[in-house]
């Protein structure tokens, strides 16, 4: 199980990264010898899942190949297409949707709007737990201990204003998102873009990812618009966790 441990973690400094990596690079991030991370790299180049380039190391063709097997047989990433689909339109918004990985989100769905994004946010994409409302929620929803420990390893956090963001101002944020079962997040991780999340629980209450639209904080975040936006996505949300098969 250990050598599993140290694979993954290899395979982890891999997706996570955003151009190659030497050898030296991986065995640092993932607090392994240079040896044994080499012997790792080894196997997972022959099995396809790390990929060698001129400047080092990626991840390789066969990590596109289980998200995809996850895209088609997962019953949240199958059944939240068209709840997706559906709040893109009768929103104008651009819709998507979160699952927790350790201590991030990932994007596992999204349908843009008429009106796109100025950025692009690719499904796959890990973002923090402690910056926008999907990662918030999530965070909200997790022990006191898990909190410390996703802020201990966030180290300062920082808004997009360039703000420092206290943990008392996050712990009232996140007793809030408690408290109303919705969270709204406005020029947090990007500036002027904003969103309205809420929770997707399966049939035992459990949360297994978050739904939202996003979309420009000046022109589509009006209060009045908010106000109709906060209960059509948590329509959303609860219709689709109702739709989730019993664990």
């Amino acid at each position: 199980m250990r050598s599993l441990d140290r694979a993954i973690d290899v395979l982890s400094v891999l997706e996570t990264a955003k151009k190659p990596l030497r050898l030296s690079e991986i065995g640092r991030l993932a607090s392994l010898h240079v040896a044994t991370t080499q012997r790792i790299l080894g196997v997972l180049l022959d099995r396809g899942y790390a990929a060698r380039t001129g400047d080092g190391y990626t991840a390789g063709p066969a990590t596109l190949a289980a998200a995809h097997a996850f895209v088609v047989t997962n019953p949240l990433s199958v059944l939240s297409q068209s709840t997706l689909q559906q709040l893109a339109v009768s929103t104008g918004l651009t819709a998507s949707m979160y699952v927790r990985v350790e201590h991030s989100r990932v994007l596992i769905a999204r349908v843009e709007s008429d009106k796109p994004l100025n950025y692009v946010l690719p499904v796959g994409e890990r973002l923090p737990l402690y910056l926008g409302g999907a990662g918030k929620t999530i965070l909200s929803d997790m022990t006191s201990e898990e909190v410390d420990d996703v802020i201990a390893h966030a180290g300062q956090i920082t808004l997009a204003n360039g703000q420092p963001l206290q943990r008392a101002e996050l712990d009232a944020q996140l007793d809030k998102i408690r408290s109303d079962g919705y969270a709204i997040s406005i020029s947090e991780r990007l500036f002027g873009i904003a969103s309205v999340t809420a929770p997707v629980r399966a049939p035992d209450h459990t949360l297994v990812g978050v739904l939202g639209v996003t979309g420009d904080a000046a022109t589509d975040f009006t209060d009045t618009q908010i106000t109709q936006l906060i209960p059509e996505v948590r329509r959303a949300a609860t219709a689709l966790g109702e739709r989730l098969p019993a664990a």
